[in-house]
């Protein structure tokens, strides 16, 4: 038969679409005609495609070769397609049985030896193959990322020549099976480590408990990237559909998908003179950015001040919504980016707001590079001060809790929130609030005076009442009292800042 079909798939974000490969073989003068709004690296494929057949053993055909990738408006990209092109080939030379092709998904991309490379994207690909109860065919290198997937059905190939016999029947090749996952239980950094800053503590305790914001504003060398770096440690665990959507967009990046910790929680710092395009994602092709690769875990932004005001600003409408939409002339992708933010920044340029060296002026200057609106998303602000002496020297580690003994914690305030509302503190919207955060008049009072003296806007407003129904949780109060309220008032260490240098 001179008419085959194969099936693979294209790369749209964190998406997978179906792609029907259509290859035909006329009488006429040779030829090779590619189209279905194919980019120059699919286009390349027939040259690919032509060296890796004749290296294989194969003849290639001297006929009028048209080949349709469908649907015809929808973008392709990258060499995934040059397998199911080679194998499209030589089903309609009739040297396999065209039947026997449906049931499997290609993908791979070739050398001009026959060897198939690896592709970027073989997690989200299996995941749709799988749903669409098909075998996935990609190459060896792929294998062990595509079999996280429970129950997909994966076959592995590291040539042409190995998967022409497969498919044939003559060399039959064994479904790839999942690597025993090692979990990885421990990380190599403990709240233990930490000395003294109990407030900083229990600011972390807070925010983890609630999936807060947090900013930590101090000196330097007072501990503040120990303390962001050990709010993995405290945090629940992944369940295994986030691990699958942050694997997702690692697989898509390029990044190896590691399977002893791929369900761990990623942990991003970019450096300050990351641009908005690394952050948030971007290009003429979309790729994801920082925000993107820390979904479900932590976004780091350290030196706050430093990174540019433009760039933090692009962060707000991803804090809010929880994920990030580019568009391009030529494509429009959506990538999820459900991060939680930690910061941290000096309280003044010098380092330190009491060291002489700074006014005033250059300190509030120094504030200022970020903008309200993006504050107002941070819903705790903790002070982080310099030790005195016999803190930091101090040898005696008596009554210091562990990861283990706040992540308990933790967990018993996220299952009050899970029970009463299906989701944490940092994620009510406003009418859950008005039902989940009740306030006495009284409290109501007090809070809206304090948030006046404060100079706070209406969102800084709703947010230290997420974060005192969040610490009423961790005490396993079901009421929001003063106590809870005064507390939560206490982390706006930068408000009080420029509220203390301004008057």
């Amino acid at each position: 038969m001179s008419l085959a079909v194969v099936y693979s798939r294209a790369s749209v974000g964190i998406d997978a679409p179906l792609i029907s490969i259509e290859v035909h073989l006329a009488n006429g003068l040779p030829a090779f005609n590619l189209v279905g709004l194919a980019d120059a690296a699919v286009r390349e494929s027939k040259e690919r495609v032509r060296s890796a057949l004749l290296n294989s053993g194969f003849e290639f055909p001297a006929k009028r070769i048209t080949i349709n990738l469908a649907p015809a408006d929808l973008p392709k990209d990258g060499g995934r397609f040059d397998v199911p092109i080679a194998i499209g080939i030589i089903a309609a030379s009739g040297l396999i049985a065209v039947e026997k092709l449906e049931n499997f998904e290609f993908a791979g991309e070739l050398a001009l030896t026959g060897d198939i490379r690896p592709i970027s994207g073989a997690l989200p690909f299996n995941y749709a193959c799988h749903n669409a109860k098909r075998t996935a065919i990609l190459p060896t290198e792929n294998a062990s990322e595509a079999c996280l997937i429970e129950g997909s059905n994966v076959f592995a190939f590291t040539n042409l020549a190995q998967l022409y016999l497969h498919l044939c029947g003559q060399q039959k090749q064994h479904l790839q099976q999942p690597n025993a996952i090692k979990r990885v239980q421990q990380y190599e950094f403990d709240m233990a480590d930490i000395k003294g800053q109990q407030l900083a503590k229990r600011g972390l305790e807070i925010a983890a408990a609630g999936n807060h914001n947090i900013l930590f504003v101090g000196p330097p060398g007072t501990g503040k990237t120990m303390l962001a770096q050990r709010l993995l440690t405290i945090l629940p665990e992944m369940s295994q559909q986030q691990a699958l959507e942050t694997a997702t967009v690692y697989s898509i990046s390029g990044h190896e998908v590691d399977p002893t910790t791929w369900l761990l929680r990623k942990f991003r710092q970019p450096h300050h003179t990351s641009s908005a395009i690394a952050l948030v994602g971007g290009g003429s092709n979309p790729k994801p950015g920082e925000i993107s690769l820390a979904h479900n875990g932590v976004l780091f932004l350290d030196e706050l001040p430093e990174y540019e005001r433009r760039v933090l600003d692009v962060l707000r409408q991803p804090i809010e919504s929880g994920f990030v939409s580019i568009s391009r002339a030529a494509k429009q992708v959506k990538y999820p980016a459900s991060f939680q933010l930690v910061a941290a920044m000096n309280p003044s340029p010098t380092g330190s707001l009491r060291d002489g060296r700074s006014t005033s002026e250059q300190v509030l200057k120094y504030i200022n590079r970020i903008s309200g609106p993006f504050l107002d998303r941070i819903d705790l602000q903790v002070d982080v001060p310099k030790l005195a002496n016999d803190e930091m020297y101090s040898k005696a580690h008596q009554n210091i809790e562990t990861s283990v003994d706040v992540k308990f914690r933790v967990l018993q305030a996220r299952q009050q929130q899970a029970k009463r509302a299906r989701k944490c503190n940092a994620q009510l919207s406003a009418n859950e609030m008005e039902l989940h955060c009740s306030l006495t008049s009284a409290d109501r009072q007090f809070l809206q005076s304090a948030v006046e003296q404060l100079g706070l806007s209406m969102r800084a407003f709703h947010r230290v009442i997420k974060v005192a129904r969040t610490i009423a949780d961790l005490s396993l109060e079901p009421q929001i009292t003063r106590v809870h309220l005064a507390e939560a008032l206490g982390y706006r260490a930068l408000d009080n800042i420029i509220n203390e240098l301004r008057y």
